[in-house]
């Protein structure tokens, strides 16, 4: 694996006063990405662990960000309250390899919808996340959600993170800037 060189960028819009969407092409076909969406396994290496997602079925999202740096990072304190807590989760719709809805920490913030259109050998993905109730909601999802796409789109290319936290840092910059625009 090479290491991540992609510059951080912020491609979401706030579409509803409670929404926000992002997309990403991947370097991988759709059938792949789906895996990465619902198996634990490979969910882990860039979003959150925990259970596969099934249809009809709830399943668990465990937070444990230690798995997204490949070099050895701490949690920063202001995000260690959340490492290790588990949100269970309903799939809402589940349609491989072209969409899976679920709910987001248990309903309380919204649904996350995905949707994987094939692009020859390549995917792209689209991201809604509505329902989100949070105050800083816009700023902190978006940015966790660009995060965490960044580290997908790299692991798909065979790239490394060496650093999730720094790399969330200035996610954070780049959709401030987005949302500000």
């Amino acid at each position: 694996m090479t290491e991540a060189t992609a510059q951080v960028r912020a491609p979401l819009k706030k579409i509803a006063p409670n929404a926000i969407r992002l997309e990403r092409v991947l370097d991988a076909p759709a059938e792949k990405v789906w895996r990465y969406l619902t198996e634990a396994d490979l969910r882990s290496q860039w979003f959150m662990g925990g259970t596969d997602a099934r249809p009809d079925r709830d399943f668990e999202l465990l937070n444990d960000h230690d798995n997204l740096s490949d070099d050895d990072v701490p949690y920063p304190e202001n995000y260690a309250e959340f490492k290790g807590r588990t949100w269970s989760e309903k799939v809402l719709r589940f349609d491989p390899p072209r969409l899976l809805e679920t709910t987001f920490q248990g309903g309380k913030n919204g649904t996350v919808t995905y949707e994987l259109k094939p692009e020859g050998e390549r995917t792209r993905l689209v991201v809604t996340h509505s329902g989100i109730e949070s105050p800083t909601g816009f700023q902190d999802f978006g940015s966790g959600w660009n995060s965490h796409l960044t580290v997908l789109e790299e692991r798909l290319a065979g790239r490394s993170i060496r650093n999730f936290w720094e790399l969330h840092a200035q996610s954070r910059e780049a959709v401030k800037e987005a949302l500000e625009g």
